[in-house]
């Protein structure tokens, strides 16, 4: 569906269904570089299963007009600004990579409108190195080459997908470079600049689960395990998954977050 925010033109997917804000609603924070299509096998599951899923592209990403933003607290801002244009009052929220830093500082200052929290393959904190920032800012298409390269565990590498005909690396590279160019380097210099991760988990109150990916280099399930100390809550780890778990282990990605939702309705 397509809504007006700030006055800027925004697209979010519904899995296909008609989304009813009243219902129980599951919104999905996509991560740097990436849209509402990096979700696509987790918004029509829970959308077929009861769950209103609504997964929005933040500005300058995939279908949705504007610049992209430029801080995480900023992303946070507009997440609320989203769901008032959309009329959600509360959701479960879950956030993949920088997804999980504005999900942070989103559920510390707008704690009663987040009912759930759910952390994949993300950390308190994402430092970008220098290299990868500079790919970005000048040579984006070899920064998101070398994401695809650091982003897949042993399956993606491999082209071993859940979609048969699919390639998860080709896959994600196509729907990267469907975004605004810019955004990507804009996404990753807020994820460089956030530091604030500690002090949001210690004011989250609301029941939270952490997914790790034992595979993942970019965020890996140490700094993950770190996140799960501060927030407590429930905690999956997937042995063989890499960072872009939602792609490469998305049957385990979706049990746990079903079964933590379910337990939370």
């Amino acid at each position: 569906m397509r809504i007006d925010v700030n006055g800027t033109s925004t697209f979010a997917s519904t899995g296909g269904r008609d989304f009813d804000p009243s219902g129980d609603v599951i919104l999905f924070i996509h991560g740097s570089g990436q849209n509402h299509l990096g979700f696509m096998l987790q918004h029509r599951f829970f959308a077929n299963r009861g769950y209103q899923a609504i997964t929005p592209d933040f500005p300058g990403h995939g279908q949705s007009q504007g610049d992209a933003l430029t801080s995480i607290e900023g992303m946070a801002d507009w997440l609320i600004a989203f769901m008032d244009a959309a009329g959600i009052s509360k959701a479960h929220m879950a956030g993949h990579s920088q997804g999980g830093l504005v999900l942070l500082e989103l559920a510390s200052r707008y704690p009663d409108r987040v009912a759930t929290a759910s952390f994949l393959a993300t950390a308190l904190a994402i430092p970008v190195n220098d290299y990868l920032l500079g790919l970005a800012e000048s040579k984006e298409p070899k920064a998101i080459a070398a994401m695809m390269d650091w982003g897949h565990g042993p399956a993606g590498h491999l082209h071993d997908h859940t979609l048969p005909g699919t390639s998860h690396m080709r896959y994600g590279a196509q729907l990267m470079s469907s975004n605004q160019p810019g955004a990507l380097f804009a996404d990753l210099s807020a994820c460089a600049a956030y530091d604030a991760g500690s002090a949001a988990a210690e004011k989250i109150t609301c029941p939270t689960l952490c997914i790790l990916s034992g595979a993942d280099k970019m965020t890996p399930a140490k700094a993950g395990r770190a996140l799960h100390s501060a927030l407590g809550g429930e905690l999956v780890e997937l042995p063989g998954a890499g960072h872009m778990n939602i792609t490469e282990s998305p049957f385990e990605v979706n049990m746990a977050l079903r079964a933590f939702l379910d337990s939370n309705i």
